[in-house]
């Protein structure tokens, strides 16, 4: 999916990656990700967003939520949200800021008396029960919570193993009810996806969901609340922020734009935003009618991933077609052109949409690009714990 555009805008990362595989630095199933490349994004995008009026909660899931990096963004973006609890956890103890929590996956109530100490800046909450155990825990801390009412996603744009939140419909008669709560204050609205790019194009552009999400606003600014945030997740970019600031959004949440990665970057090589990502792999086994596998391990089930550069010899080939609901020890290229030659342990380079956090791929952080002078500052696992 990306390819090319790493090929264009990021060479460099392509040959350090190959180097570090081929000298043995890293194994195979291995991320290799730009520390340069995704500072100066996380720095382009804190420019744009002060420009714009808005604020900003970087996101890390798909990043590996690697210390290495959160360090780096937060140094320009300094407050986060966070998915779920050991995300919280992660970039808590990496000393950046939280911005908001629950931002997809409720806190458990047993987590909520650590994390509330952190003094977040907002909590997201699904639904009453939540809300309560937000406010019972704010009071045994002695503090008010500000909290953002998720609302429910529009028909049609609500992923599975994402649903819940509070229906507009309902949301005069919720709204009563977290009044009467001491230990939360509301502070906005929030809904997810709120932009999505066209499967076309590329370009940005709002979902249902977003007018759900500004309608709530309405309803709770008539009932006397005042200051409320709105913040749009998802395709937050260089090319969205101007979209989120015209529509009224708040706060926007970037994530694959950190790494140069939403499908927009796929489309269009001359987004501001670089390539900052590079998963390497290398030839396993070649099948009986010359199909190579490469190991597996970081493919994601929606990465639209085409093609794959086997450096030694510049072939490019197909990446077969794998279903989701296998486990992905292999994955079959197209067999080599007649003459092409691929050996075992050749190193396969991929660029494709993913999401480190539900891989079990190593995660190897490169510094000096931007300089020419690549170092290896160290391996992690998909969680962020570090490697011997």
């Amino acid at each position: 999916m990306f390819l090319d555009s790493l090929l264009t805008r990021n060479p460099e990362l392509v040959d350090a990656a190959a180097g570090l595989h081929r000298s043995g630095a890293i194994p195979p199933d291995t991320y290799v990700m730009d520390l340069d490349a995704v500072e100066a994004n996380a720095s382009l995008l804190a420019a744009e967003a002060g420009r714009l009026g808005l604020t900003l909660w970087f996101v890390v899931k798909q990043l590996g939520r690697n210390p290495e990096l959160i360090r780096a963004v937060a140094r320009h973006i300094p407050r986060y949200a966070a998915i779920d609890a050991p995300e919280a956890r992660t970039l808590h103890a990496a000393g950046a800021r939280a911005g908001n929590l629950g931002h997809l996956v409720q806190i458990p109530r047993r987590a909520l008396p650590e994390m509330l100490a952190w003094q977040p800046e907002t909590v997201t909450v699904f639904d009453l029960a939540n809300a309560r155990a937000v406010s019972e825990a704010a009071t045994g801390l002695g503090r008010v919570q500000d909290v953002l009412v998720r609302l429910e996603g529009a028909d049609g744009f609500v992923y599975p193993g994402q649903e819940g939140g509070v229906p507009l419909a309902a949301l005069d008669d919720f709204a009563a009810e977290l009044e009467r709560l001491p230990g939360v204050r509301i502070a906005g609205v929030t809904a997810f996806p709120c932009v999505l790019c066209d499967p076309v194009t590329g370009a940005p552009a709002p979902t249902p969901s977003f007018e759900v999400a500004l309608k709530a606003r309405q309803v709770l600014a008539a009932r006397g609340h005042t200051d409320l945030k709105l913040s749009a997740p998802s395709a937050t970019s260089m090319a969205s922020l101007p979209l989120l600031a015209e529509l009224g959004a708040t706060h926007g949440e970037p994530g694959h734009c950190l790494t140069g990665t939403t499908p927009l970057h796929a489309r269009d090589t001359t987004q501001p935003e670089k390539p900052a990502y590079v998963y390497v792999t290398e030839v396993a086994h070649t099948l009986a009618d010359g199909r190579p596998a490469v190991f597996g391990g970081g493919f994601y089930a929606r990465s639209h991933i085409t093609s794959a550069l086997l450096p030694r010899t510049g072939l490019r080939l197909g990446v077969r077609h794998a279903p989701p609901e296998n486990i992905d020890y292999y994955r079959l290229l197209d067999a080599p052109p007649r003459g092409g030659d691929v050996r075992l342990g050749d190193t396969a380079l991929f660029a494709f949409r993913t999401q480190i956090f539900v891989t079990r791929s190593t995660v190897a952080v490169v510094a000096g690009l931007s300089d020419g002078a690549p170092r290896l500052l160290g391996l992690y696992d998909a969680q962020g714990r570090a490697l011997s």
